[in-house]
């Protein structure tokens, strides 16, 4: 087999070498007939189910996991026999409201009171109000938004849409535990279920580093990333493209989706039976924290490294390249011109 391609970077004062991606080797267009023979090969490798189990084993279920390994049978099984005993031992249909509302208080992550124009479920989430440092109980709690999330999809849709709010962000609310956690559950346990992506107002780095990364990352995964900006123009047209703009409000410059408020537990706690009724949470609660003026950099080392200390290089990379990032930023009439030096050389691990 061919050794793996790998291109440089330059970032800051880092050089960070990226391994190719290799899915043109598989951006075959499959007919339909083929799709199905697929997903019967897919199902007859699992064997018979019964129960609840059998649900997750629909044609559409199948034809994420397999979207996601590429059409690649043999790769789809194994996700999805791991998707089956995950789901078999953690029981994320068993979750209830009383369990995860003190996660909620704040109105870090909740659900829209009503779908985009292609009938997708929109999660709303601000990390700014994380009011948790148990990643167990954050998990759990994504874990319970994410079910009520594809249980209010409407037939025939298998995906949902992400409204990121970064209003008072700042490094400090990330948590690199948390967030290796929460990529090993959407990307193992939800395959394909990322519609789209919608960035409003993230700091100003991550979008030039993300141009940066573009090369490396695989299309569809690209294109499910919008960046939306309250004070630019074509925002709205990217929000136009997208809901029903007589739904939504003023409060975040005419591009936030209009929410449902409901704080009542007891209505979150009837509404588990059928997990179809809205147990959405009042983003009033949510009170940002301004960003800190203070040298960003000391915020990563001083937050990231004392809450994580012993990173793995994965880690260590992308702390690495936020610091990076951060650092250039800073300096005066940012350009390209200034990602040309390097010094020391870090390859990127993943």
């Amino acid at each position: 087999m061919q050794a793996p391609k790998y291109s440089r970077v330059f970032f800051g004062n880092y050089e960070y070498g990226f391994k190719e991606s290799q899915s043109n080797v598989w951006d075959k267009i499959l007919t339909i007939d083929e799709q199905q023979a697929k997903i019967n090969e897919v199902r007859s490798s699992i064997g018979a189910l019964s129960g609840k189990l059998a649900i997750y084993c629909s044609d559409a279920s199948i034809a994420r996991h397999l979207t996601a390994r590429n059409w690649n049978v043999k790769k789809a099984t194994k996700m999805l026999k791991d998707t089956l005993k995950w789901r078999s031992e953690y029981k994320p249909e068993e979750i209830r409201w009383g369990e995860v509302a003190h996660e909620a208080e704040t109105g870090k992550i909740y659900r829209s009171n009503y779908h985009d124009k292609h009938g997708r479920t929109v999660l709303v989430m601000r990390p700014s109000c994380q009011n948790s440092k148990s990643t167990k109980g954050q998990i759990r709690y994504l874990v319970y938004c994410m079910e009520n999330a594809i249980l209010n999809l409407p037939p025939h849709q298998e995906q949902m849409v992400w409204m990121i709010d970064f209003q008072g962000f700042n490094l400090s609310h990330i948590s690199l535990k948390v967030t290796r956690e929460t990529a090993h559950v959407l990307q193992d346990q939800y395959p394909e279920r990322l519609g789209l992506a919608i960035l409003y107002n993230p700091p100003k780095f991550f979008e030039p580093f993300f141009t940066v990364v573009k090369p490396f990352l695989e299309p569809k995964t690209y294109n499910k990333v919008k960046f939306v900006y309250q004070d630019d123009l074509s925002t709205k047209k990217i929000m136009e493209d997208l809901f029903d703009m007589d739904m939504l409000e003023s409060s975040f410059g005419d591009i936030i989706i209009q929410l449902s408020i409901d704080c009542d537990a007891s209505d979150n706690e009837k509404s588990d039976s059928s997990r179809r009724e809205s147990e959405v949470v009042s983003p009033d609660h949510c009170m940002p924290v301004a960003t800190s003026s203070r040298n960003l950099i000391e915020d990563v080392h001083e937050g990231w490294l004392e809450e994580n200390r012993n990173l793995s290089p994965q880690e260590q990379w992308l702390l690495n390249a936020c610091s990076e990032a951060f650092y250039t930023l800073r300096t005066p009439h940012f350009g390209l011109s200034k990602l040309t030096s390097y010094r020391p050389t870090v390859y990127s691990p993943f």
